[in-house]
């Protein structure tokens, strides 16, 4: 089977954010103050072959883990589907 999934990885919430902070005072300057605590992280897709629901899981967290997300830094979210 293939799924799908989509992973946000985004900076831990106890760190600075440098772009996020560029982002915010943009908003400023372009007439929109009431926007603030602007976060910027990265949007992942992937397709992945398994057997089950459960195995691409584990393939997604591994990847993850492994190369998509510094776990000292960021944290992660993923919508799993088939497809």
């Amino acid at each position: 089977m293939k799924f799908k999934a989509e992973i946000d990885v985004m900076p831990l919430d106890a760190l600075l954010d440098p772009q996020g902070k560029a982002v915010t005072n943009g908003m400023k300057s372009i007439g929109l103050p009431e926007i603030t605590g602007v976060r910027v992280g990265r949007h992942i897709r992937l397709f992945i072959d398994a057997s089950s629901m459960e195995e691409a899981e584990a393939k997604v967290e591994e990847a993850c883990k492994k190369l998509l997300a510094n776990q000292i830094m960021e944290s992660y979210t993923f919508v799993l589907s088939a497809e």
